[in-house]
């Protein structure tokens, strides 16, 4: 596995880094087993709320350069990368601010003597993570963790190595011990044996449904505790009673932002036959605006993908749905300039025999299906292998209600694209995975909920 920096934009390496050795590897581990047992764990709350509150500090102190290594890496909009780096210091703070009242013991009523369940940490964990929000997804882990006294090992995606290297600094330069949180370039190999390594008490994976099938039997063989985030196919519910103009602003933004490579994002757009030529015709118009360019320059408004694989996977995506029945309404091609950018597409009459009727497309591809009643709408919207987020689009607020408790998922949003704060607990059902990060949720993962009875 090559950890290199390539420039989505240019096409250009940049940068390529060596990987670690087995041999680094029983270091790294050994380190962060030893800070824990000896440092990390029995530092007072108040002492790691200080380190992630200067980490925070720091994040929003140097924005505009941790956001630059993001759009190099990945190619992510310059202001939308200065987004995610505010959001993850965000996050930070949420639990540094919040850790204790999460923590707090809890007093059970019970017949006999007295019990108490405190809440203690359980040891090094081994996170994998993607690029797509490169610092986001590291902070999702990092905030509640750090904050419970376990310590993190972490594999970042190979093509985001100066992202992982700086969001391992940031700790250091926060005032942590060395092996509170700790980076490694290693291929699936080397992970697998981290996993079984008896020193690593939890395994966390943001991914693919197919990585996360594969680490989440390697962790149930070690008997692990494991939280697995992994894809979505978003459903997008327009009723007839939707307010269009929301509605179109919303569906392009849940499709397009980070140029479609969320899992999150809104995919599969479920349209009301009353309104669906007019939502369609809108929302084809807010797409062909698009300016593709820098993504550095802030008049871009549509950046590449974030490799030469993740482009051509997409065109195999789109001719294998073309030929299975789909027709093309907009795009469906590489861009003819330099970069890895797919022009914005739309698909229509994706049948469900067609293969890409149960598929995640990871870029700016929108799927449409119209249907007569909100019956059909839910039908849909389930009838997926996923079950991440959804949208459901109307001025009848109990109606979206209704809607949402019908839908499969782990989150779903009225009268907004599916989108993620602090506060807001994270995670899905069916092959999105299980688990929760984010909230008072995302604290009660990796945690001894231990009972103290006193006779």
């Amino acid at each position: 596995m090559l950890y290199q920096t390539i420039n989505p934009f240019t096409e250009e390496v940049v940068k390529t880094f060596p990987s670690h050795t087995d041999a680094d590897i029983e270091s790294i581990i050994a380190k962060a087993d030893k800070t824990y047992a000896t440092d990390w764990r029995l530092r007072p709350l108040a002492a790691r709320k200080a380190v992630l509150k200067k980490a925070a500090s720091i994040l929003r102190e140097k924005v505009d350069e941790y956001s630059r290594l993001v759009t190099l890496e990945m190619g992510k909009l310059f202001r939308e990368a200065q987004w995610e780096v505010t959001l993850s210091a965000d996050i930070l703070d949420y639990y540094a601010d919040n850790a204790d009242k999460f923590l707090a013991p809890e007093k059970l009523p019970v017949k006999k003597g007295e019990a108490v369940i405190e809440s203690a940490s359980l040891g090094v964990l081994f996170c994998i993570e993607p690029w797509n929000y490169p610092y986001y997804q590291l902070a999702r882990v990092a905030g509640p963790n750090l904050m419970l006294g376990n310590t993190v090992i972490t594999k970042h995606a190979p093509n985001v190595p100066q992202c992982a290297l700086a969001f391992e600094k940031l700790f250091f330069d926060a005032g942590a011990p060395v092996g509170t949180w700790t980076n490694v370039f290693i291929t699936n190999e080397q992970s697998a044996k981290i996993v079984a390594d008896s020193r690593i008490r939890g395994v966390a994976l943001t991914g693919s449904e197919r990585a996360g099938s594969a680490v989440a039997a390697e962790a149930g063989q070690a008997l692990k505790k494991s939280t697995m985030e992994l894809g979505g196919s978003d459903p997008f519910i327009v009723l007839d009673d939707a307010n269009l103009d929301t509605a179109v602003k919303w569906g392009v933004l849940g499709r397009m932002e980070n140029t479609g490579q969320a899992c999150i994002a809104a995919k599969r757009f479920i349209l009301q036959e009353s309104i669906a030529d007019k939502f369609l015709s809108r929302f084809k118009n807010e797409l062909e605006k698009l300016k593709p360019g820098d993504p550095m320059d802030p008049e871009t408004s549509l950046g590449p993908l974030c490799t030469e694989g993740a482009l051509n996977g997409v065109l195999k995506q789109i001719d294998t749905a073309v030929k299975g029945g789909a027709k093309v309404l907009l795009g469906g091609k590489k861009l003819n300039r330099r970069g890895f950018f797919l022009e914005p597409t739309i698909l229509t009459d994706v049948q469900p025999d067609n293969p890409a009727f149960h598929q995640e497309f990871f870029a700016p591809v929108a799927m449409v299906f119209r249907v007569k009643n909100e019956k059909e709408a839910v039908d849909v919207a389930n009838d997926s292998p996923y079950g991440l987020g959804a949208t459901v689009m109307t001025k009848d607020v109990e109606r979206g209600r209704r809607i949402a408790r019908k839908v499969d998922s782990g989150m779903v949003f009225i009268n907004q694209a599916t989108s993620t704060a602090p506060d807001l607990p994270f995670g899905g059902v069916k092959n999105s995975g299980y688990g929760r990060e984010l909230s008072r949720l995302g604290i009660g993962e990796f945690v001894n909920k231990k009972l103290i009875h006193v006779a």
